[in-house]
């Protein structure tokens, strides 16, 4: 059992503060994922509670006991580097066998959980190579059942994927989404990558400047994102965002066409905002909705998206069958599928409830 709480973390190098005031609860069992861009704070907070820096200001609990002066091998927590830190003059047996040893335990103890890591993590005929030998998914691998030997209440890993071409990617993302359902443990995983939050987390934190924009499932920060961040910081292609003017029941951009509107808002000025799977693009510009100019086309096989540049210069991005061809600099027109619209204030970017 492992439920983590956080009131009011704040850490501070010299005079710059980097979080300013981080309130968060995880429950038993949950795999979070914490995303952002470069520099938001993600990797600083998963250190904080590694206890691997101290904290400037607030308090971390853990199982409801305060963790703030805890030293880090008695938290309970293990955690996996983006570098992978592995003993280069060892090989993988005794990489996974230091940690444990220096717990205490005997070596009946030792060797049955590491059995059971290399069980998990299909490491049997790697236990006497050493990391030079090693590709970089194998590495990653070693360095997580390093961690599961500790056999900890709760999981960091420190963007563990980075490192990994594409496929590799793929694949130990995959592991560790099974690794997740196996063990049962409490999970805390850090990316800059969206693709891997949405795919792997029961629970995702966005941050950004220091601070948490939005924390829910990953249905829910998709279709109800808290600000224009969230929207266009979640989903691949990300969300398209249109200064728009409300003129009765139509929303209009200047000597650019118009949509319908179909629910109440009282801000005249607003953004609209618009998810690729839901835009529809129809040649020339005769009919409803907003005139574009096609820009280029990015065939992916099974779908493909085009992009194209409305009245105002927004670059606005919608996916298409295949076949669907679109040449550069045709002339078409922009329209939204029934209720798929997000709307948020021009002003400071929230969400706005019809």
């Amino acid at each position: 059992m492992a439920q983590l709480l956080l009131r009011g973390i704040k850490k501070r190098f010299k005079t710059t503060e980097v979080l300013h005031g981080i309130d968060l609860e995880i429950g038993d069992r949950e795999f979070v994922v914490f995303v952002g861009p470069s520099g938001c704070g993600k990797s600083t907070l998963l250190r904080l509670i590694a206890g691997l820096d101290p904290i400037s200001d607030g308090q971390f609990f853990l199982n409801g006991k305060l963790m703030n002066d805890v030293a880090p091998s008695r938290r309970g927590i293990a955690m996996v580097f983006q570098s992978y830190a592995l003993y280069p003059h060892m090989d993988v047996y005794e990489n996974m066998a230091f940690g444990a040893r220096l717990m205490g335990l005997d070596k009946a103890e030792v060797e049955r959980r590491i059995a059971e890591a290399v069980r998990m993590l299909r490491l049997g005929e790697l236990l006497k190579r050493r990391p030079r030998e090693l590709s970089g998914g194998q590495r990653q691998r070693v360095a997580i059942g390093r961690a599961l030997v500790r056999k900890p209440d709760v999981f960091l890993l420190d963007e563990p994927l980075s490192n990994l071409d594409a496929a590799l990617r793929s694949d130990v993302r995959l592991e560790i989404a099974r690794l997740h359902r196996e063990i049962g443990g409490t999970m805390i995983y850090v990316t800059h990558d969206q693709v891997e939050a949405m795919t792997l987390a029961d629970k995702i934190v966005v941050m950004n400047e220091g601070r948490i924009e939005q924390v829910g499932s990953p249905r829910a920060l998709y279709e109800t994102p808290a600000n224009t961040f969230v929207g266009t910081f979640i989903g691949s292609p990300r969300m398209s965002l249109v200064t728009v003017t409300r003129e009765g029941t139509r929303l209009g951009i200047a000597d650019g066409g118009s949509l319908p509107i179909d629910t109440k808002l009282d801000a005249r000025a607003l953004k609209l905002g618009m998810r690729p799977d839901a835009v529809s693009l129809h040649r020339g510009q005769g009919g409803e909705g907003f005139h574009a100019q096609v820009v280029y086309t990015e065939y992916l096989g099974d779908n493909a998206y085009v992009y194209v540049r409305l009245a105002d210069g927004t670059l606005l991005s919608a996916r298409t069958a295949p076949n669907d061809d679109f040449a550069p600099d045709e002339r078409v027109s922009v329209t939204l599928a029934p209720g798929t619209a997000h709307f948020f204030s021009a002003e400071d970017g929230r969400r706005l409830v019809p």
